[in-house]
């Protein structure tokens, strides 16, 4: 069921003949697409810009979006307890059906390479509506990694109208695939706009568990390490064997903690449960809120991930990022030298956390410098694009 916000406030009571619609489904999303919304906004006199929630990871996003000070002016509400790929498609086919029958929007966007961007894409498709991908043009060449986002991002490539292309290299990726150079656009990625935006509050932790780890950091009492591991296609023994690798290099380092958000998933929650949570410097605790995941990231020694959004944020603190994948559709961290590709080898994710401890402050200086994803004005030139095309007269494009 579609639940209509009531606040004041609300984009039904904005004026303008034109609309946009910013889909969100999950957390990441949400974060992301932040940057986009407000600067949107920006044009309200001249069309309106609502936000939507499909449900897909519900309470994740509706959080994710309160440091920004936005809330949802709709929520197709589609989550169910233990949901499967085939309940978000149906939930998102039918959900946006009688949305858009309502009010059908000139230009939707989507973000990524989620069940919720994919089937929002396609009935917009559906619909002729005009759909705008941001974060276009990510590829990582194997359609089993990660999974099923590999898929779902070519698939709504096909049916964008924008490509709002993060980097260059990913711009390159649509040119190869044939999409008009017209319609391709290197925007940056808004999630560089969202970390400044968060990092610039400076807001003290309210978890007690960062709040000691990060004091004694920055003290010199003791580093953290902060590990995020959540991918689907690490079920099982990979993310088994990344767990052990990180026991031992705990165990090897005696004045080391890791912090460990884990994602609610049985099958991330067991096992790192069942082989992690009897050590007294291995913390696990539940998702942090998106300002404190910012200053762990910003405090952290070194980060383990096999998030894609991490290997975006970090570089801006020059914390050193160890990529818990088998093949990356961000090389661009790579070859800039604040991340390396591990796997989930453990012994290979061991030698490379060990060496980048050592290194210490003086390998966070050398990796401190221009972030390779984006300068924090991405969601500004997204929303020049957008309003350039809804006929609004924009004097220039940042460069």
């Amino acid at each position: 069921m579609i639940e209509k916000a009531d606040r004041p406030g609300s984009v039904d009571d904005a004026d303008g003949s034109g609309e946009v619609l910013v889909l969100v489904g999950t957390r990441p999303e949400a974060i992301k697409m932040a940057p986009v919304v407000k600067a949107l906004r920006a044009y309200t006199p001249h069309f309106r810009t609502r936000l939507v929630l499909t449900g897909q990871h519900e309470e994740l996003a509706i959080e994710a979006l309160t440091p920004f000070g936005l809330t949802a002016d709709r929520n197709l509400g589609i989550m169910r307890e233990d949901q499967t790929l085939y309940d978000v498609a149906a939930g998102c086919l039918a959900g946006l059906r009688d949305l858009f029958a309502e009010r059908p929007p000139e230009v939707l966007l989507v973000q990524g390479d989620t069940a919720s961007v994919f089937f929002g894409a396609l009935v917009g498709f559906f619909e002729r509506i005009r759909v705008g991908h941001v974060e276009a043009g990510l590829r990582s060449g194997d359609l089993a990694h990660p999974f099923p986002e590999e898929g779902f991002r070519r698939l709504t490539g096909v049916l964008a109208d924008f490509h709002f292309a993060p980097t260059p290299d990913a711009a390159e990726n649509l040119r190869r695939e044939g999409v008009p150079e017209a319609r391709i656009h290197v925007t940056g990625n808004p999630v560089v706009d969202a970390l400044l935006e968060i990092a610039g509050q400076d807001a003290s932790p309210s978890s007690d568990v960062l709040s000691r780890l990060d004091a004694r950091s920055r003290k010199g009492e003791g580093p953290f390490a902060l590990l995020t591991a959540h991918r689907r296609e690490s079920f099982g023994e990979p993310l088994r064997r990344v767990f052990g690798a990180v026991l031992r290099l705990v165990e090897s380092e005696p004045g080391l903690n890791v912090l460990y958000p884990v994602h609610p998933n049985p099958q991330v929650r067991g096992p790192a449960e069942e082989i992690l949570g009897d050590h007294p410097r291995i913390h696990l605790v539940s998702p942090l809120p998106y300002p404190e995941l910012v200053r762990a990231l910003s405090g952290a020694a070194i980060v383990l991930t096999d998030s894609g959004g991490i290997q975006e944020e970090a570089p801006s603190f020059g914390t050193p990022v160890l990529v818990l994948r088998e093949v990356t559709e961000r090389p661009e961290g790579v070859r800039a030298g604040v991340a390396e590709l591990v796997g989930t080898d453990p012994d290979r994710i061991f030698s490379s956390a060990r060496r980048a401890l050592a290194e210490g402050a003086a390998g966070r200086e050398r990796r401190r410098g221009a972030n390779p994803y984006g300068d924090g004005r991405a969601g500004a030139r997204i929303a020049v694009i957008v309003a350039r095309s809804l006929g609004v007269e924009v004097a220039e494009v940042l460069p």
